[in-house]
């Protein structure tokens, strides 16, 4: 019925899949935002700046990876360069964001744990993403 003008590598495809389904879960993030911002659930506001810092970062960085995927396909990366290209920007999604809610986690918590290390890797590894992609793209 309709006819694609786009196609994706295999790999982009399932990485594409994946990335959206893991919307879903930033959705639940979301709701899980309201019921703070309700005062249901008792956080310092630390915890909730870094409940909004990780809930952004889930957001943002999923969309970036999926334009990714389709930029990645352009540039003609295979191996382990077409790899970086595609994986690193959605793990940094996973990282980051998952750094800044264990970096929060326990009660009363007014400053970060060592999980914020996790952050760190995450922005390496989106560090690692773009620029593999932008050269990628420069020299395609």
């Amino acid at each position: 019925m309709f006819e694609s003008t786009l196609a994706l590598s295999d790999a982009s495809r399932i990485i594409a899949g994946i990335g959206l389904l893991t919307i879903v879960t930033i959705e639940f993030g979301g709701m899980f935002l309201l019921k703070i911002a309700a005062g249901k659930v008792p956080l310092t506001e630390f915890q909730k700046s870094f409940s909004r810092a990780g809930h952004a970062h889930a957001g943002v960085l999923v969309i970036l990876s999926l334009v990714a995927l389709i930029l990645a396909d352009a540039t003609g990366l295979d191996g382990f360069w077409g790899w970086t290209a595609r994986v690193a920007i959605p793990a940094a999604a996973v990282l980051m964001s998952g750094g800044f809610f264990a970096a929060m986690a326990g009660a009363g918590r007014t400053a970060p744990n060592k999980a914020v290390a996790v952050i760190v890797v995450g922005a390496a590894s989106l560090a690692l993403g773009v620029v593999t992609l932008g050269i990628g793209l420069l020299v395609a």
